[in-house]
């Protein structure tokens, strides 16, 4: 999209992690496809470890919890592209949900996208190609009263 003046967003107050807040772009499509739930509803997202949580009725096999490991990656090795493309409320491509920004978000909105493979609004840092979240893996998970929590490690080289 073409402007003539500055594009401006919200202000981001924090210094993600890139490889892990990638990841965690890529988990939360893998989570979307696999069982069909929403895109997690909170993160902490950090170097040494992450952990998300998802909203599911029941809680993952350990045959599902190694796919998930195993298709994240998948993902990464196949070097996807992390682009961005700013866009207003009233342009919003298919397929972007919003309803997780928060209410003062701005009118122009960064949307990031992985490949084909996902696409969302999002003012945090990434990595330029999947490739450089090195690897993934789950370090443990627990399931309580509906919430499914995922602990992951990326192994990034030279972040």
């Amino acid at each position: 999209m073409e402007q003539n003046s500055e594009i401006v967003l919200n202000e981001h107050n924090k210094d993600e992690h890139r490889p892990s807040h990638t990841a965690e772009h890529l988990l939360n499509q893998v989570m979307v496809r696999m069982f069909g739930c929403e895109r997690s509803k909170n993160a902490h997202i950090e170097r040494k470890k992450s952990k998300i949580n998802y909203t599911l009725k029941v809680q993952p096999t350990a045959e599902q919890v190694a796919e998930i490991e195993a298709q994240m990656n998948d993902l990464i090795a196949q070097d996807l592209p992390v682009t961005y493309e700013f866009v207003t409320r009233d342009n919003i491509p298919d397929g972007v949900k919003l309803d997780k920004l928060p209410e003062d978000a701005s009118e122009t909105l960064r949307i990031v996208r992985i490949g084909d493979f996902d696409i969302c609004p999002c003012i945090g840092q990434h990595v330029t190609s999947t490739k450089e979240i090195g690897s993934f893996r789950i370090t443990s998970t627990s399931y309580n009263e509906g919430s499914f929590r995922i602990v992951f490690k990326t192994s990034s080289i030279g972040q």
